[in-house]
Protein backbone atom coordinates (compact mmCIF):
# COMPACT_ATOMS: atom_id res chain seq x y z
CA UNK A 1 0.00 0.00 0.00
CA UNK A 2 3.23 2.15 -0.59
CA UNK A 3 2.40 3.54 -3.65
CA UNK A 4 2.61 7.58 -3.72
CA UNK A 5 -0.42 9.74 -4.11
CA UNK A 6 -2.02 10.04 -7.62
CA UNK A 7 -1.47 12.89 -9.97
CA UNK A 8 -2.57 10.82 -12.92
CA UNK A 9 -3.40 13.27 -15.98
CA UNK A 10 -3.60 10.76 -19.10
CA UNK A 11 -6.55 11.25 -21.78
CA UNK A 12 -9.44 9.07 -21.51
CA UNK A 13 -9.99 7.90 -25.15
CA UNK A 14 -12.09 5.23 -23.99
CA UNK A 15 -14.76 7.39 -23.03
CA UNK A 16 -16.74 7.38 -26.49
CA UNK A 17 -16.35 3.64 -26.86
CA UNK A 18 -18.11 3.00 -22.92
CA UNK A 19 -20.83 5.23 -23.97
CA UNK A 20 -21.13 3.55 -27.40
CA UNK A 21 -21.26 0.14 -25.45
CA UNK A 22 -24.25 1.12 -22.80
CA UNK A 23 -26.25 2.63 -25.65
CA UNK A 24 -26.48 6.51 -23.83
CA UNK A 25 -25.59 9.75 -25.18
CA UNK A 26 -22.33 11.04 -25.67
CA UNK A 27 -21.27 13.40 -23.01
CA UNK A 28 -18.78 16.43 -22.98
CA UNK A 29 -16.70 15.11 -20.11
CA UNK A 30 -12.80 16.23 -19.33
CA UNK A 31 -10.69 14.78 -21.28
CA UNK A 32 -8.18 13.28 -18.22
CA UNK A 33 -7.59 9.92 -16.54
CA UNK A 34 -11.06 10.64 -14.32
CA UNK A 35 -15.12 10.22 -14.53
CA UNK A 36 -17.46 13.10 -13.57
CA UNK A 37 -20.36 12.24 -11.55
CA UNK A 38 -22.70 12.83 -14.69
CA UNK A 39 -20.94 9.74 -16.36
CA UNK A 40 -22.01 7.43 -13.52
CA UNK A 41 -25.54 8.76 -13.43
CA UNK A 42 -25.80 8.20 -17.28
CA UNK A 43 -24.83 5.07 -17.22
CA UNK A 44 -26.99 4.23 -14.31
CA UNK A 45 -24.38 2.76 -11.94
CA UNK A 46 -25.83 5.08 -9.34
CA UNK A 47 -28.92 5.73 -8.26
CA UNK A 48 -29.27 9.28 -7.64
CA UNK A 49 -32.07 9.59 -4.98
CA UNK A 50 -29.62 11.79 -3.30
CA UNK A 51 -29.16 15.61 -3.85
CA UNK A 52 -26.01 16.70 -1.99
CA UNK A 53 -22.71 15.44 -4.01
CA UNK A 54 -20.46 14.27 -1.61
CA UNK A 55 -23.08 13.78 1.20
CA UNK A 56 -23.33 11.30 3.88
CA UNK A 57 -26.07 8.95 2.91
CA UNK A 58 -28.03 6.46 5.60
CA UNK A 59 -24.63 4.08 5.50
CA UNK A 60 -23.63 6.48 8.01
CA UNK A 61 -25.75 5.06 9.96
CA UNK A 62 -24.30 2.21 12.05
CA UNK A 63 -25.95 -1.59 11.58
CA UNK A 64 -28.60 -2.30 14.43
CA UNK A 65 -26.83 -5.08 16.74
CA UNK A 66 -29.81 -7.61 15.62
CA UNK A 67 -28.68 -8.09 12.19
CA UNK A 68 -26.30 -10.08 14.06
CA UNK A 69 -26.66 -13.42 15.05
CA UNK A 70 -24.78 -13.50 18.04
CA UNK A 71 -24.49 -11.16 21.43
CA UNK A 72 -21.23 -9.01 19.87
CA UNK A 73 -18.07 -8.66 22.00
CA UNK A 74 -17.75 -5.44 22.92
CA UNK A 75 -15.63 -4.43 20.10
CA UNK A 76 -17.90 -5.39 17.54
CA UNK A 77 -19.71 -2.16 17.94
CA UNK A 78 -16.34 -0.12 18.12
CA UNK A 79 -15.42 -2.05 14.78
CA UNK A 80 -18.61 -1.30 12.58
CA UNK A 81 -18.32 2.48 14.02
CA UNK A 82 -14.91 2.67 12.97
CA UNK A 83 -15.65 0.85 9.55
CA UNK A 84 -18.18 3.34 8.63
CA UNK A 85 -15.94 6.17 9.27
CA UNK A 86 -13.86 4.87 6.88
CA UNK A 87 -16.74 4.89 3.69
CA UNK A 88 -15.75 6.52 0.53
CA UNK A 89 -18.99 8.54 -1.16
CA UNK A 90 -19.34 9.32 -4.76
CA UNK A 91 -22.50 11.00 -5.38
CA UNK A 92 -23.50 10.18 -2.33
CA UNK A 93 -23.87 6.59 -2.85
CA UNK A 94 -20.83 4.46 -0.81
CA UNK A 95 -18.35 3.19 -3.62
CA UNK A 96 -15.57 1.75 -1.33
CA UNK A 97 -13.19 2.53 2.34
CA UNK A 98 -10.17 4.43 2.62
CA UNK A 99 -6.89 2.30 3.79
CA UNK A 100 -6.79 4.42 6.98
CA UNK A 101 -8.46 6.68 9.31
CA UNK A 102 -5.62 8.26 10.83
CA UNK A 103 -6.10 11.61 11.53
CA UNK A 104 -3.20 11.56 13.99
CA UNK A 105 -0.77 10.78 10.98
CA UNK A 106 1.50 13.59 9.74
CA UNK A 107 1.58 11.89 5.94
CA UNK A 108 -1.22 10.85 4.35
CA UNK A 109 0.24 9.86 1.59
CA UNK A 110 -2.04 7.27 -0.29
CA UNK A 111 -3.92 5.60 2.91
CA UNK A 112 -6.93 8.16 1.90
CA UNK A 113 -7.57 5.99 -1.61
CA UNK A 114 -9.49 2.92 -2.17
CA UNK A 115 -7.33 0.15 -2.52
CA UNK A 116 -9.05 -2.98 -4.47
CA UNK A 117 -7.18 -5.58 -2.28
CA UNK A 118 -8.14 -3.34 0.85
CA UNK A 119 -11.26 -3.16 0.26
CA UNK A 120 -11.95 -7.01 -0.34
CA UNK A 121 -12.84 -7.57 3.73
CA UNK A 122 -14.97 -4.28 3.98
CA UNK A 123 -17.14 -5.90 1.55
CA UNK A 124 -17.42 -9.45 2.57
CA UNK A 125 -18.25 -7.92 6.36
CA UNK A 126 -20.80 -5.45 4.64
CA UNK A 127 -21.83 -8.74 2.54
CA UNK A 128 -22.59 -10.80 5.69
CA UNK A 129 -24.25 -7.84 7.45
CA UNK A 130 -26.74 -8.04 5.10
CA UNK A 131 -25.60 -4.58 3.16
CA UNK A 132 -24.80 -5.77 -0.68
CA UNK A 133 -25.15 -2.42 -2.23
CA UNK A 134 -21.66 -0.73 -1.38
CA UNK A 135 -20.01 -3.87 -2.93
CA UNK A 136 -22.42 -3.29 -5.98
CA UNK A 137 -21.17 -0.07 -6.49
CA UNK A 138 -17.35 -0.81 -5.67
CA UNK A 139 -17.74 -3.77 -8.35
CA UNK A 140 -19.51 -1.04 -10.88
CA UNK A 141 -16.78 1.70 -10.07
CA UNK A 142 -13.59 0.01 -10.77
CA UNK A 143 -14.89 -2.03 -14.01
CA UNK A 144 -16.02 1.65 -15.37
CA UNK A 145 -12.12 2.45 -14.21
CA UNK A 146 -10.74 -0.92 -15.98
CA UNK A 147 -11.68 0.87 -19.36
CA UNK A 148 -9.38 3.68 -19.11
CA UNK A 149 -6.66 3.82 -21.10
CA UNK A 150 -3.21 3.14 -18.92
CA UNK A 151 0.00 4.57 -19.19
CA UNK A 152 3.65 4.62 -17.64
CA UNK A 153 5.73 6.81 -18.94
CA UNK A 154 5.34 6.02 -23.09
CA UNK A 155 4.58 2.20 -22.40
CA UNK A 156 0.79 1.19 -22.65
CA UNK A 157 -0.14 -1.31 -20.29
CA UNK A 158 -2.74 -3.97 -20.85
CA UNK A 159 -6.65 -3.42 -21.59
CA UNK A 160 -7.64 -5.72 -18.60
CA UNK A 161 -5.06 -4.06 -16.06
CA UNK A 162 -7.18 -2.94 -12.87
CA UNK A 163 -5.91 0.04 -10.93
CA UNK A 164 -4.17 -0.60 -7.49
CA UNK A 165 -6.56 2.17 -5.85
CA UNK A 166 -8.97 5.13 -6.72
CA UNK A 167 -10.26 8.38 -4.68
CA UNK A 168 -13.09 10.45 -4.99
CA UNK A 169 -12.21 14.03 -4.82
CA UNK A 170 -15.28 16.41 -3.97
CA UNK A 171 -15.46 19.59 -5.58
CA UNK A 172 -17.69 21.71 -3.43
CA UNK A 173 -18.10 24.37 -5.73
CA UNK A 174 -19.15 22.72 -8.48
CA UNK A 175 -21.13 20.36 -6.68
CA UNK A 176 -19.18 17.67 -8.81
CA UNK A 177 -17.44 14.28 -7.61
CA UNK A 178 -14.36 13.25 -9.66
CA UNK A 179 -12.73 9.59 -9.77
CA UNK A 180 -8.87 9.46 -9.55
CA UNK A 181 -7.26 6.11 -9.93
CA UNK A 182 -3.62 4.74 -9.77
CA UNK A 183 -3.00 1.91 -12.09
CA UNK A 184 0.58 1.33 -10.84
CA UNK A 185 2.02 4.61 -12.53
CA UNK A 186 2.11 5.99 -9.19
CA UNK A 187 3.58 3.08 -7.04
CA UNK A 188 6.71 2.92 -5.67
CA UNK A 189 8.88 0.67 -8.28
CA UNK A 190 6.25 1.94 -10.81
CA UNK A 191 4.51 -1.77 -10.19
CA UNK A 192 1.18 -2.44 -11.63
CA UNK A 193 -1.02 -4.97 -8.97
CA UNK A 194 -1.55 -8.32 -10.64
CA UNK A 195 -3.74 -8.99 -7.84
CA UNK A 196 -6.06 -6.76 -8.12
CA UNK A 197 -7.95 -8.24 -11.16
CA UNK A 198 -7.71 -11.76 -9.61
CA UNK A 199 -9.78 -10.24 -6.28
CA UNK A 200 -12.28 -8.09 -8.45
CA UNK A 201 -13.23 -11.85 -9.83
CA UNK A 202 -13.36 -13.31 -6.54
CA UNK A 203 -15.44 -10.50 -5.28
CA UNK A 204 -17.71 -10.61 -7.86
CA UNK A 205 -18.42 -14.35 -6.89
CA UNK A 206 -18.87 -13.48 -3.21
CA UNK A 207 -21.05 -10.73 -4.26
CA UNK A 208 -23.41 -12.96 -6.58
CA UNK A 209 -22.72 -16.33 -3.90
CA UNK A 210 -24.29 -13.92 -1.09
CA UNK A 211 -27.40 -12.08 -2.76
CA UNK A 212 -28.26 -14.72 -4.99
CA UNK A 213 -28.02 -11.95 -7.75
CA UNK A 214 -26.70 -13.07 -10.86
CA UNK A 215 -27.86 -9.97 -13.09
CA UNK A 216 -24.67 -8.19 -12.11
CA UNK A 217 -22.15 -10.90 -13.39
CA UNK A 218 -24.15 -11.55 -16.06
CA UNK A 219 -24.08 -7.42 -17.73
CA UNK A 220 -22.45 -7.09 -20.74
CA UNK A 221 -20.08 -4.83 -18.91
CA UNK A 222 -18.82 -7.36 -16.00
CA UNK A 223 -18.45 -10.49 -18.54
CA UNK A 224 -16.02 -7.97 -20.91
CA UNK A 225 -14.25 -6.98 -17.48
CA UNK A 226 -13.52 -10.96 -17.00
CA UNK A 227 -12.37 -11.47 -20.24
CA UNK A 228 -9.98 -8.48 -20.24
CA UNK A 229 -8.72 -9.73 -17.14
CA UNK A 230 -8.15 -13.20 -17.94
CA UNK A 231 -6.76 -12.36 -21.85
CA UNK A 232 -3.96 -10.49 -20.13
CA UNK A 233 -3.07 -13.76 -17.51
CA UNK A 234 -4.02 -16.63 -20.61
CA UNK A 235 -2.24 -15.22 -23.47
CA UNK A 236 0.80 -17.44 -24.44
CA UNK A 237 4.43 -16.42 -24.23
CA UNK A 238 8.00 -17.66 -23.41
CA UNK A 239 6.65 -19.48 -20.18
CA UNK A 240 7.47 -23.15 -19.97
CA UNK A 241 5.64 -23.24 -16.75
CA UNK A 242 1.82 -22.71 -16.06
CA UNK A 243 2.22 -20.34 -12.89
CA UNK A 244 2.15 -16.56 -13.77
CA UNK A 245 5.67 -14.87 -14.16
CA UNK A 246 5.48 -11.60 -11.74
CA UNK A 247 7.44 -8.39 -11.05
CA UNK A 248 8.55 -7.68 -7.44
CA UNK A 249 6.06 -5.94 -5.80
CA UNK A 250 3.05 -6.72 -7.71
CA UNK A 251 0.37 -7.81 -4.74
CA UNK A 252 0.05 -7.26 -0.74
CA UNK A 253 3.64 -7.37 -0.51
CA UNK A 254 4.49 -4.45 -2.79
CA UNK A 255 7.91 -3.14 -2.44
CA UNK A 256 10.85 -4.86 -3.00
CA UNK A 257 11.20 -7.99 -0.85
CA UNK A 258 12.48 -10.98 -3.48
CA UNK A 259 9.42 -12.12 -4.31
CA UNK A 260 9.75 -11.63 -7.93
CA UNK A 261 9.28 -15.21 -10.24
CA UNK A 262 6.56 -16.96 -9.30
CA UNK A 263 5.04 -16.05 -5.79
CA UNK A 264 2.85 -18.59 -3.90
CA UNK A 265 0.24 -15.27 -3.50
CA UNK A 266 -0.07 -14.72 -6.93
CA UNK A 267 -0.78 -18.47 -7.75
CA UNK A 268 -3.37 -19.54 -5.69
CA UNK A 269 -5.03 -16.00 -6.32
CA UNK A 270 -4.85 -16.96 -9.87
CA UNK A 271 -6.27 -20.05 -9.18
CA UNK A 272 -8.96 -19.31 -7.49
CA UNK A 273 -9.92 -16.16 -10.08
CA UNK A 274 -9.84 -18.65 -12.41
CA UNK A 275 -12.46 -21.33 -10.44
CA UNK A 276 -14.63 -17.84 -9.82
CA UNK A 277 -14.87 -17.00 -13.80
CA UNK A 278 -15.32 -20.46 -14.43
CA UNK A 279 -18.75 -20.24 -12.75
CA UNK A 280 -19.56 -16.83 -14.02
CA UNK A 281 -18.78 -16.56 -17.52
CA UNK A 282 -22.01 -17.06 -20.06
CA UNK A 283 -21.72 -19.64 -22.38
CA UNK A 284 -21.71 -17.71 -24.74
CA UNK A 285 -19.32 -18.16 -28.39
CA UNK A 286 -16.42 -15.71 -26.64
CA UNK A 287 -17.16 -17.09 -22.92
CA UNK A 288 -16.87 -21.03 -24.19
CA UNK A 289 -14.07 -20.07 -25.69
CA UNK A 290 -12.54 -18.96 -22.19
CA UNK A 291 -13.76 -21.76 -20.30
CA UNK A 292 -11.79 -23.85 -22.30
CA UNK A 293 -8.99 -22.59 -21.97
CA UNK A 294 -9.52 -21.92 -17.88
CA UNK A 295 -10.27 -25.87 -17.68
CA UNK A 296 -6.46 -26.73 -19.77
CA UNK A 297 -4.70 -23.93 -17.25
CA UNK A 298 -6.24 -25.26 -14.00
CA UNK A 299 -5.53 -28.87 -14.84
CA UNK A 300 -1.75 -27.91 -15.30
CA UNK A 301 -1.67 -25.15 -12.39
CA UNK A 302 -2.97 -27.81 -9.85
CA UNK A 303 -0.36 -30.16 -10.79
CA UNK A 304 2.92 -27.84 -10.85
CA UNK A 305 1.62 -26.14 -7.46
CA UNK A 306 1.01 -29.08 -5.79
CA UNK A 307 3.94 -30.82 -7.01
CA UNK A 308 6.26 -28.67 -7.06
CA UNK A 309 5.72 -26.01 -4.31
CA UNK A 310 4.55 -28.24 -1.71
CA UNK A 311 7.18 -28.92 0.80
CA UNK A 312 6.64 -31.21 3.67
CA UNK A 313 9.16 -33.46 5.77
CA UNK A 314 9.52 -35.87 3.35
CA UNK A 315 9.68 -33.97 0.13
CA UNK A 316 12.59 -31.84 2.07
CA UNK A 317 14.34 -34.81 2.46
CA UNK A 318 13.98 -35.83 -1.27
CA UNK A 319 15.38 -32.05 -2.13
CA UNK A 320 18.01 -32.51 0.19
CA UNK A 321 19.06 -35.90 -1.71
CA UNK A 322 19.03 -34.06 -5.07
CA UNK A 323 21.40 -35.21 -7.49
CA UNK A 324 21.84 -32.06 -10.07
CA UNK A 325 22.71 -31.54 -12.84
CA UNK A 326 19.91 -34.34 -14.35
CA UNK A 327 19.52 -33.72 -17.96
CA UNK A 328 16.48 -35.91 -19.35
CA UNK A 329 12.85 -36.62 -19.46
CA UNK A 330 13.26 -38.30 -16.20
CA UNK A 331 15.05 -36.45 -13.94
CA UNK A 332 14.25 -35.60 -10.92
CA UNK A 333 15.25 -32.42 -9.72
CA UNK A 334 13.19 -31.03 -12.64
CA UNK A 335 14.66 -27.12 -11.80
CA UNK A 336 18.09 -28.27 -11.19
CA UNK A 337 18.24 -26.75 -7.26
CA UNK A 338 21.48 -27.20 -5.31
CA UNK A 339 20.44 -28.76 -2.10
CA UNK A 340 23.62 -26.71 -0.41
CA UNK A 341 20.96 -23.82 -1.11
CA UNK A 342 18.59 -25.01 0.89
CA UNK A 343 18.64 -22.80 4.28
CA UNK A 344 19.57 -23.99 7.45
CA UNK A 345 16.49 -22.63 9.56
CA UNK A 346 14.00 -24.68 6.98
CA UNK A 347 15.40 -28.09 8.83
CA UNK A 348 14.88 -27.07 12.04
CA UNK A 349 11.32 -24.97 11.45
CA UNK A 350 9.86 -28.13 9.29
CA UNK A 351 7.91 -30.97 11.68
CA UNK A 352 7.38 -34.45 11.22
CA UNK A 353 3.42 -33.42 11.07
CA UNK A 354 2.61 -30.46 8.71
CA UNK A 355 3.69 -29.07 5.28
CA UNK A 356 2.93 -25.62 3.29
CA UNK A 357 3.14 -24.36 -0.04
CA UNK A 358 6.99 -22.66 -0.38
CA UNK A 359 7.21 -18.99 -1.50
CA UNK A 360 8.63 -19.22 -4.98
CA UNK A 361 9.89 -21.94 -7.31
CA UNK A 362 11.66 -21.35 -10.30
CA UNK A 363 15.15 -22.77 -12.46
CA UNK A 364 17.55 -23.44 -9.59
CA UNK A 365 15.76 -21.04 -6.86
CA UNK A 366 13.31 -21.93 -4.36
CA UNK A 367 12.10 -19.75 -1.63
CA UNK A 368 11.28 -21.62 1.13
CA UNK A 369 9.94 -19.20 3.05
CA UNK A 370 6.12 -19.49 4.78
CA UNK A 371 3.40 -16.82 3.19
CA UNK A 372 -0.03 -17.14 5.24
CA UNK A 373 -1.96 -15.50 2.54
CA UNK A 374 -0.84 -17.63 -0.37
CA UNK A 375 -1.39 -21.15 1.87
CA UNK A 376 -4.60 -19.32 3.52
CA UNK A 377 -6.22 -18.77 -0.26
CA UNK A 378 -4.78 -22.39 -1.82
CA UNK A 379 -7.23 -24.14 1.30
CA UNK A 380 -10.52 -21.51 0.06
CA UNK A 381 -9.62 -22.72 -3.41
CA UNK A 382 -8.72 -26.05 -3.03
CA UNK A 383 -5.89 -25.41 -4.71
CA UNK A 384 -4.46 -27.72 -1.88
CA UNK A 385 -6.04 -31.53 -1.65
CA UNK A 386 -7.74 -31.75 1.82
CA UNK A 387 -4.71 -33.59 3.16
CA UNK A 388 -2.53 -30.88 2.15
CA UNK A 389 -5.24 -28.22 3.70
CA UNK A 390 -4.70 -30.42 7.44
CA UNK A 391 -1.11 -30.16 6.99
CA UNK A 392 -1.09 -26.62 6.61
CA UNK A 393 -3.06 -26.22 9.78
CA UNK A 394 -1.33 -29.00 11.04
CA UNK A 395 2.12 -26.80 11.13
CA UNK A 396 0.26 -23.79 12.35
CA UNK A 397 -0.13 -25.50 15.35
CA UNK A 398 3.28 -27.17 16.01
CA UNK A 399 5.04 -23.51 14.46
CA UNK A 400 2.16 -21.27 16.60
CA UNK A 401 4.80 -19.07 18.29
CA UNK A 402 6.56 -18.50 14.87
CA UNK A 403 3.49 -18.51 13.05
CA UNK A 404 1.16 -16.40 14.76
CA UNK A 405 2.95 -15.27 18.17
CA UNK A 406 1.32 -12.58 20.16
CA UNK A 407 -0.52 -10.54 17.01
CA UNK A 408 -1.88 -12.62 14.83
CA UNK A 409 -0.67 -13.37 11.74
CA UNK A 410 2.78 -13.32 10.20
CA UNK A 411 2.87 -12.45 7.06
CA UNK A 412 5.63 -14.54 6.19
CA UNK A 413 8.27 -16.64 8.28
CA UNK A 414 11.40 -15.97 8.66
CA UNK A 415 12.20 -12.79 8.38
CA UNK A 416 15.60 -11.82 6.21
CA UNK A 417 17.91 -10.01 7.89
CA UNK A 418 21.92 -8.59 7.44
CA UNK A 419 23.45 -9.35 4.50
CA UNK A 420 20.55 -11.28 2.98
CA UNK A 421 18.49 -7.85 3.95
CA UNK A 422 20.71 -5.70 2.31
CA UNK A 423 20.98 -7.63 -1.13
CA UNK A 424 17.45 -8.76 -1.57
CA UNK A 425 15.18 -5.64 -0.19
CA UNK A 426 17.93 -2.87 -1.12
CA UNK A 427 18.36 -2.04 2.22
CA UNK A 428 14.83 -0.90 2.32
CA UNK A 429 14.49 0.70 5.61
CA UNK A 430 10.57 -0.56 6.25
CA UNK A 431 11.00 -3.77 5.86
CA UNK A 432 13.81 -4.52 8.43
CA UNK A 433 13.87 -7.85 10.14
CA UNK A 434 10.59 -8.29 11.39
CA UNK A 435 8.77 -5.70 10.43
CA UNK A 436 6.65 -5.03 7.76
CA UNK A 437 6.18 -7.30 5.01
CA UNK A 438 9.53 -8.45 6.18
CA UNK A 439 7.95 -10.83 9.04
CA UNK A 440 5.58 -8.25 10.31
CA UNK A 441 2.51 -9.32 12.19
CA UNK A 442 -0.93 -8.20 10.07
CA UNK A 443 -4.25 -8.13 11.73
CA UNK A 444 -6.11 -8.48 8.35
CA UNK A 445 -5.04 -11.68 7.76
CA UNK A 446 -7.00 -12.99 11.13
CA UNK A 447 -9.89 -13.32 8.22
CA UNK A 448 -7.95 -15.69 5.84
CA UNK A 449 -6.90 -17.65 8.86
CA UNK A 450 -10.56 -18.50 10.28
CA UNK A 451 -11.75 -19.13 7.14
CA UNK A 452 -9.17 -21.86 6.66
CA UNK A 453 -9.82 -22.70 10.05
CA UNK A 454 -13.64 -23.46 9.95
CA UNK A 455 -13.20 -25.42 6.08
CA UNK A 456 -10.48 -27.74 7.74
CA UNK A 457 -13.02 -28.06 10.47
CA UNK A 458 -10.55 -26.15 12.85
CA UNK A 459 -12.71 -23.78 14.26
CA UNK A 460 -10.72 -23.38 17.60
CA UNK A 461 -7.10 -22.29 15.99
CA UNK A 462 -9.49 -19.68 14.49
CA UNK A 463 -11.33 -18.74 18.13
CA UNK A 464 -7.30 -18.52 19.66
CA UNK A 465 -6.50 -16.47 17.26
CA UNK A 466 -9.05 -14.07 17.50
CA UNK A 467 -9.23 -14.12 20.85
CA UNK A 468 -5.22 -12.65 20.87
CA UNK A 469 -6.50 -10.01 18.60
CA UNK A 470 -9.10 -8.80 21.02
CA UNK A 471 -6.63 -8.40 23.53
CA UNK A 472 -4.94 -5.66 21.86
CA UNK A 473 -6.57 -4.38 18.61
CA UNK A 474 -8.64 -1.97 20.12
CA UNK A 475 -6.72 -0.86 22.72
CA UNK A 476 -3.62 0.01 20.57
CA UNK A 477 -6.29 1.62 17.42
CA UNK A 478 -6.20 -0.84 14.80
CA UNK A 479 -2.84 -0.33 13.60
CA UNK A 480 -1.96 -1.70 9.97
CA UNK A 481 1.10 -4.11 11.32
CA UNK A 482 3.09 -5.25 14.16
CA UNK A 483 6.77 -5.42 14.38
CA UNK A 484 9.06 -8.43 16.54
CA UNK A 485 9.63 -11.56 16.30
CA UNK A 486 6.14 -12.57 18.33
CA UNK A 487 4.41 -9.52 16.81
CA UNK A 488 4.15 -7.82 20.42
CA UNK A 489 5.03 -3.69 19.29
CA UNK A 490 3.27 -1.82 17.36
CA UNK A 491 4.62 -1.50 13.43
CA UNK A 492 6.89 1.46 13.84
CA UNK A 493 5.09 3.35 10.45
CA UNK A 494 1.64 1.43 11.17
CA UNK A 495 -1.20 3.18 10.55
CA UNK A 496 -3.53 3.53 13.10
CA UNK A 497 -7.58 2.70 12.23
CA UNK A 498 -6.43 1.01 9.13
CA UNK A 499 -9.38 -0.20 7.52
CA UNK A 500 -8.84 -3.96 6.62
CA UNK A 501 -7.68 -4.48 10.48
CA UNK A 502 -10.70 -3.25 11.57
CA UNK A 503 -12.86 -5.53 8.89
CA UNK A 504 -10.16 -8.52 8.77
CA UNK A 505 -11.83 -8.64 12.12
CA UNK A 506 -15.47 -8.21 11.74
CA UNK A 507 -15.40 -10.82 8.89
CA UNK A 508 -13.70 -13.44 11.07
CA UNK A 509 -15.90 -12.75 14.17
CA UNK A 510 -18.49 -13.28 11.90
CA UNK A 511 -17.27 -16.26 9.68
CA UNK A 512 -16.92 -17.87 13.19
CA UNK A 513 -20.46 -17.12 14.59
CA UNK A 514 -22.05 -18.22 11.62
CA UNK A 515 -20.20 -20.30 9.25
CA UNK A 516 -22.30 -20.24 6.34
CA UNK A 517 -20.66 -17.09 5.27
CA UNK A 518 -17.21 -19.31 4.05
CA UNK A 519 -19.61 -20.56 1.23
CA UNK A 520 -19.51 -16.66 -0.50
CA UNK A 521 -14.90 -17.20 0.07
CA UNK A 522 -14.50 -20.91 -0.28
CA UNK A 523 -14.76 -23.36 -3.29
CA UNK A 524 -15.18 -26.93 -3.34
CA UNK A 525 -12.40 -29.16 -4.25
CA UNK A 526 -11.65 -29.88 -8.11
CA UNK A 527 -14.79 -28.97 -9.61
CA UNK A 528 -12.16 -27.65 -12.30
CA UNK A 529 -11.01 -31.08 -13.53
CA UNK A 530 -14.75 -32.08 -14.58
CA UNK A 531 -15.61 -31.37 -18.24
CA UNK A 532 -17.68 -27.80 -19.19
CA UNK A 533 -21.25 -27.69 -18.31
CA UNK A 534 -24.25 -25.83 -19.09
CA UNK A 535 -24.44 -23.16 -17.31
CA UNK A 536 -26.58 -23.38 -14.03
CA UNK A 537 -27.83 -21.08 -11.16
CA UNK A 538 -25.41 -23.06 -9.06
CA UNK A 539 -22.31 -20.74 -7.57
CA UNK A 540 -19.49 -23.09 -6.23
Amino acid sequence: MEDLRVNSQSSLSDVDDLFRLLDRPRLNIERKRSFDERSFSEMGIMDSGINSPGGRSGWETPASSTRNSFEPHPMVAEAWDALRRSLVHFRGQPVGTIAAYDHASEEVLNYDQVFVRDFVPSALAFLMNGEPEIVKNFLLMTIQIQGREKRIDRFKLGEGAMPASFKVIHDPIKKTDTVIADFGESAIGRVAPVDSGFWWIILLRAYTKSTGDLSLADTPECQKGMRLILSLCLSEGFDTFPTLLCADGCSMVDRRMGVYGYPIEIQALFFMALRSAMSMLKHDTEGKEFMERISKRLHALSFHMRSYFWLDFQQLNDIYRYKTEEYSHTAVNKFNVIPDSIPEWVFDFMPLRGGYFIGNVSPARMDFRWFALGNCVAILASLATPEQSAAIMDLIEERWEELVGEMPVKICHPAIESHEWRIVTGCDPKNTRWSYHNGGSWPVLLWLLTAACIKTGRPQIARRAIDLAESRLLKDGWPEYYDGKSGRFIGKQARKFQTWSIAGYLVAKMMLEDPSHLGMISLEEDKQTKPVIKRSHSWT
